[in-house]
């Protein structure tokens, strides 16, 4: 059997993340959709995803295969009911596809050629931006009890000061050192050789991913998630961080999601909560349209590679595309299209090849290149997004 994880018709409402991945590659709670369904599955999966990124995330394809709309988390009882799937069987959720059975991957679904078998469990789903740190505490949870179950984790210091430490778990190679763990209201997981420095304030649920770091005296509370190689400080509430970013100084995150390669600059603020207290509208690259997302907090979504400059603030709900760099004083228009280069007083567009020259040296002092293939999905986003820069 092979399994591909198809982006589905919600990609678009969950950009600027994915114009540079395909939507399993989301993370929520500690692991990737991808991972989620790998570990479910006991096997590796491979995209069904835009032709543009196929090249990084390519499709496999074989005489029996089972695709899977990657915007459904697994649980246990949806993961079985997949496995069991026959060809020309589909799975539907409240009239929604969620996997289908087929010789042909690629060809468009039809409902008309698959019989229909109806999943009645509740499902817990990504299908707009905000859902991502919305529902990251449940997703944690049940990332938290996958992982850890039937194991032990390594030990954690004396020198710590800890609440329930039956939901927390350290992965070898883990240091925490002179900080509070408070694991009441969520579990605490510490990825392989992530490590947090002294006087870390810690209240669950949090996922510190594998070689992530949270440096001295940060105030972090839950369900946020620092994704591999991640840096933070300063004071986070429910925040998802994707891999390879940074939010290395003082300044607030809240309910917010950051893509990988992007950089907080100290002293960098969001609002996650209107003076009116109203719901919160948020950009939708789909609708393309201030979209109400109902909910009374909602920070920032930052698409990969962006950055800020010191004491750079924003507005709450505010959308920032790919490879944007936001400075100066004030507060920026609340919808930043991506490879744009300015702030509160004007933006000009980020030319490529400057763009590529930072992303490249940023990578470097990572251990990652900036090779080719990563260059044509950033062009392609440049292309595509060029509609929104009026500047």
């Amino acid at each position: 059997m092979n399994y591909i994880l198809s982006d589905g018709p919600q990609r678009k409402a969950l950009l600027p993340f994915t114009f540079t991945r395909p939507v399993a590659e989301i993370r929520i709670g500690i692991l990737t959709i991808r991972e989620k369904w790998e570990k479910y599955l006991q096997t590796k999966t491979s995209f069904k995803t835009e032709d543009y990124l196929s090249e990084k995330y390519p499709l496999v394809e074989t005489d029996d295969n089972l695709v899977i709309v990657s915007s459904f988390l697994p649980n246990k009882s949806l993961a079985d009911q997949v496995l069991s799937l026959k060809e020309k069987q589909a799975i539907y959720h409240q009239d929604r596809i969620v996997a289908y059975r087929t010789k042909n991957p690629e060809a468009e679904f039809n409902t008309s050629d698959f019989s229909r078998i109806e999943f009645e469990d509740d499902i817990l789903t990504v299908d707009y931006t905000w859902d991502i740190f919305s529902k990251n505490g449940e997703a944690l949870q049940a990332d938290f009890d996958l992982i850890t179950e039937r194991r032990k984790s390594a030990p954690i210091s004396g020198t710590n000061q800890v609440v329930c430490p039956e939901n927390i778990f350290l992965e070898e190679g883990a240091s925490v050192e002179f900080s509070i763990l408070n694991a009441t209201q969520g579990p605490i997981y510490i990825g392989k050789d992530a490590e947090i420095w002294e006087g870390g304030l810690i209240r669950g649920a949090l996922a510190l991913c594998e070689k992530a770091v949270v440096k001295m005296g940060a105030k972090i509370y839950g369900p946020t998630t620092v994704g591999p190689h991640g840096k933070v400080c300063g004071e986070i509430s429910n925040s998802v961080i994707f891999g390879y970013s940074s939010k290395g100084h003082e300044g607030y995150l809240g309910n917010s999601v950051l893509g990988e390669w992007c950089n907080i600059g100290a002293d960098s603020n969001n609002s996650n909560l209107k003076n009116n207290y109203a719901k919160v509208r948020l950009w939708n690259y789909d609708t393309e349209k201030f979209d109400h997302t109902g909910l009374q907090f909602c920070g920032l979504m930052m698409g990969d590679h962006s950055k800020t400059a010191i004491n750079t603030m924003f507005n709450t709900g505010t959308v920032i595309g790919v490879n944007s760099n936001i400075y100066v004083p004030g507060f920026p228009r609340n919808f930043i299209p991506s490879f744009s280069w300015g702030g509160a007083s004007g933006f000009r567009t980020y030319h490529t090849q400057k763009a590529f020259d930072t992303a490249k040296v940023m990578m470097a002092r990572r251990g990652k290149e900036f090779d080719e293939t990563e260059a044509k999905i950033l062009q392609h986003v440049f292309d595509e997004t060029a509609k929104w820069r009026s500047f």
